[in-house]
């Protein structure tokens, strides 16, 4: 069976397009500084206009907000500076009317220790919680000092074991100490997460992202990770937990009810980088999950030492990449999800491209198209869809607010680091931290950017009196219009550029990404130049013939066998 004869299954969601929304920083209506519920309500129809069909919130449930939300200490309530149950009505109530489905992020590998099932864990060892989390016994060093169980390094830096002295136990948390893991070998914390998935899809929830769901599986001896950093005491432990042994059997619990209610998923999938670890999680029969995001991309500027370390990439890097995850998903019946921005990455365009004033533009749109085409569910970031690019160059650790960010530095500046290292960490986090993506939206060029009537609890980008959304959503040479016609292309082409199958043009340029999307006798070519000169390009002969182009972010009206693509020219091409 050749790539072009492969079964296609359509479902709704692959048709679909998603905007994510992350509260704190979208839209303040009452005036604290702090984005909320109705402020998302007052903007529906900017959102409905740009023609996507799913709008994914990240978490607003009730939380001490260590983790800005993903701390969650009731499932079935609301953080206060966001709103209420009603306001969430009404979030769902119109965005149904205007057509758009509404997703919620479900963060079940951890609770906040401020949820009250981890209180009462805490509070005794007999407690009918305590097995609700994952407790251990410290080990101890040849000179009788405690240690913890393992070796395991927690997301957020130091170790992923919390010390309880009135038990004399450690509790597990991947993430911050305030995180703690939920116990997914017991069956009365998956009756509880279930609990939870239908108490919102009753409520008109239309499905969910899943936080880390790869993790909530581990090994159940809890054995130390392989050393792959000798000068650290603890060690990145994913190799025990990132797809654990019991994880399709919970992801099938997850799915029966997902598949109840006709709901979207999508799980956030870290450390995964076979495609065949995976595909169990997202065949389209195996009713599990929609489709899941896999993080090589975003990962492939993280130097040797992590990601507040620099490396250069080569665009045949992300070729290989793209090429092996859009392969694999068509010939095994899975789905992606396709991204390049979300609440915990950078800006691309600052990222992927180039921000420079002569370029921004034509760059963001041209990364639109790179993405926008190619096979899978695609997912806008608020703002990716203005061009708004990363926070200023000048901004030093005072102007951040990541807790990943804070402890980075402050770890490296308290084992003694020079100001050079501090100073590069610094500029690697202006490259890559999450702080980029969560300064508040920028609607319009007045005070605080339209965003708030305060001084917001972030700074806004200082470029909002050019970049924002006033300025662009009547502009038809914006790159919000721009990402208007990708999505009327893919709901227009939808047999060719929704289920046509990918395969990659000229592997081997380090210019020129390409790639062609075929269904039946029809092909569709795009091209996108990741250079920020002009290049010229030998254009494949089987495209050396009549076609029309259906969107470019010049003026190209046609090709020849060989084209100069100007800097991060894009275009794409259908031939019939």
């Amino acid at each position: 069976m050749t790539i072009t004869e492969l079964p296609v299954h359509h479902a709704w969601w692959k048709e679909s397009n998603v905007y994510q929304i992350y509260p704190a920083s979208f839209k303040d209506s009452n005036g604290d500084g702090v984005g909320d519920i109705p402020g998302i309500v007052s903007e529906l129809d900017y959102i409905a206009g740009l023609g996507v069909d799913i709008v994914w919130l990240c978490p607003c449930y009730k939380s001490p907000q260590v983790d800005m939300g993903y701390d969650i200490s009731d499932y079935k309530d609301i953080y206060e500076k966001y709103g209420t149950l009603g306001d969430i009505d009404e979030l769902i109530s119109g965005l149904h009317k205007r057509g758009l489905k509404f997703v919620m992020d479900l963060v079940v590998n951890h609770t906040s220790d401020q949820h009250s099932w981890f209180q009462s864990a805490i509070s005794s060892k007999e407690s009918e919680y305590r097995n609700w989390y994952i407790w251990k016994k410290p080990k101890y060093a040849a000179d009788g000092t405690r240690q913890p169980p393992n070796n395991w390094l927690s997301y957020f830096g130091g170790s992923a074991w919390e010390y309880d002295s009135s038990s004399d136990e450690y509790y597990l948390h991947l993430f911050a100490k305030e995180q703690p893991d939920l116990n997914w070998e017991n069956a009365r914390v998956r009756e509880a997460v279930h609990d939870i998935m239908c108490f919102w899809l009753d409520r008109g929830v239309d499905g969910f992202r899943m936080d880390v769901i790869n993790f909530i599986s581990k090994d159940p001896a809890l054995p130390d990770a392989p050393i792959t950093n000798p000068t650290s005491a603890y060690q990145h432990g994913a190799v025990h937990y990132a797809t654990g042994p019991r994880l399709h059997e919970y992801l099938q619990g997850l799915g029966k009810i997902l598949k109840q209610y006709d709901a979207f998923s999508v799980g956030e999938m870290p450390c995964v980088y076979n495609p065949t670890d995976i595909i169990d999680a997202v065949g389209f029969n195996r009713n599990e999950l929609s489709m899941i995001f896999q993080f090589e991309i975003v990962d492939l500027d993280h130097g040797p030492a992590g990601k507040f370390t620099p490396r250069t990439w080569a665009l045949t890097e992300l070729k290989a990449i793209v090429d092996k995850w859009q392969t694999f998903m068509q010939i095994n019946d899975g789905w992606n999800a396709l991204y390049l921005e979300n609440h915990d990455q950078a800006r691309s365009v600052s990222r992927f491209a180039s921000d420079g004033p002569k370029v921004r533009k034509i760059a963001a749109k041209m990364l639109a198209t790179f993405l926008g085409f190619q096979s899978g569910t695609i997912f806008v970031y608020q703002g990716q869809e203005l061009g708004l690019a990363n926070v200023p160059k000048s901004w030093g650790i005072d102007k951040y607010r990541d807790l990943e960010s804070l402890n980075n530095y402050e770890e490296n500046a308290v084992a003694g680091a020079s100001n050079e290292v501090l100073n590069s960490i610094l500029a690697e986090m202006q490259k890559k931290a999450r702080d980029n993506a969560r300064t508040p939206m920028q609607w319009d060029a007045t005070d605080n950017a339209g965003f708030s009537s305060v001084t917001p609890w972030m700074d806004v980008n200082e470029d909002y009196k050019v970049w924002n959304a006033e300025s662009q959503v009547n502009d038809p040479s914006s790159v919000y219009a721009y990402w208007q016609s990708v999505f009327r292309l893919r709901r227009e082409s939808k047999d060719v550029l929704v289920y046509g199958k990918f395969v990659l043009v000229d592997a081997l340029n380090e210019s020129v990404f390409a790639y062609k999307r075929v269904y039946g006798s029809t092909e569709a070519l795009i091209v996108t130049s990741f250079k920020d000169s002009e290049v010229t390009w030998t254009v494949p002969k089987e495209y050396v013939k009549p076609g029309k182009i259906l969107l470019t972010n010049y003026d190209r009206s046609d090709i020849g066998p060989e084209i100069v693509l100007r800097p991060f020219e894009a275009f794409v091409l259908l031939v019939q």
